[in-house]
């Protein structure tokens, strides 16, 4: 099983894009970084020791992707990226068909572009990141819980559109949607389609999808167990508050707990 890395809507939307305040950070936050920052240095060890096998090389890819989300600036996020970035593309050099590989690489791209937010470079970089999930998709579009079609789905949800960026709602929805098929049990699929339709002002779409999420809550709690998901956990529990107090805000309505 995959480490989870459900939060790539943080480098492709709030903080490359400039438009919207981060998350609250969670009280463990420093914990969650010790924990992330070990990993990538053992990922870097082994990698080495290892010669670049293509596992080694994506686990850096992985591990770079969960260290930057905690960088404290611009320059450490963007060194630890480009270590990433490195790791993969050389993996998919050896292997153009390494979904894994496609994956991490748009992983870490999101996270360069986000160390040099709000520049022209950082924008340009979009279209690589595109690029990279779209492989993945076509590759493996189950991996990582359907990672690649979350990803994609939620870079197009929050790129401008045309004809700054590729923005999409249209794109956005499909690859959404997809996500939440290819894993309907995993919270992050489901909790980004609540998030998406409370955005789009689509009451009964954002209700339909939190009562799915409602659903499969406890399923989920029961089966991704562990530190490794605890980080997933306080960021999930934290947006569910937070958009089901927007959903009531907005459609003046309460949802079932």
């Amino acid at each position: 099983m995959p480490f989870p890395t459900p939060r790539c809507v943080q480098s492709f939307g709030l903080l490359l894009l400039a438009v919207a305040p981060a998350l609250s950070q969670p009280a463990d936050t420093n914990a969650f970084a010790a924990r992330a920052a070990q990993a990538f240095m053992d990922a870097q060890k082994d990698f080495a020791l290892r010669g670049g096998e293509a596992s080694a090389a994506w686990h850096l890819g992985r591990a770079s992707y969960d260290w930057a989300e905690f960088a404290t600036n611009a320059d450490q996020r963007a060194t630890v990226a480009r270590v990433g970035i490195a790791a993969c593309q050389q993996l998919i050099t050896r292997d153009p068909k390494s979904a894994p590989g496609h994956y991490y690489l748009g992983m870490d791209l999101g996270e360069l572009a986000e160390a040099e937010a709000p520049s022209v470079a950082a924008y340009h970089l979009i279209r690589e990141i595109e690029r990279e999930f779209k492989a993945a998709v076509d590759l493996d579009d189950s991996f990582d819980y359907g990672g690649p079609l979350r990803c994609l789905g939620l870079l197009y949800r929050d790129a401008p559109g045309w004809p700054i960026s590729i923005g999409s709602k249209r794109k956005a929805r499909d690859y959404l949607e997809r996500a939440a098929e290819v894993a309907p049990d995993f919270p992050e699929n489901q909790m980004n389609l609540v998030e998406s339709h409370v955005q789009w002002h689509e009451a009964a779409e954002a209700e339909s999808a939190w009562k799915k999420l409602t659903a499969l809550w406890p399923r989920a709690s029961t089966k991704l167990v562990g530190v490794a998901w605890q980080p997933s956990w306080t960021d999930w529990t934290a947006r569910r508050t937070a958009v089901r107090a927007d959903f009531e805000r907005t459609f003046k309505k309460n949802l079932v707990p």
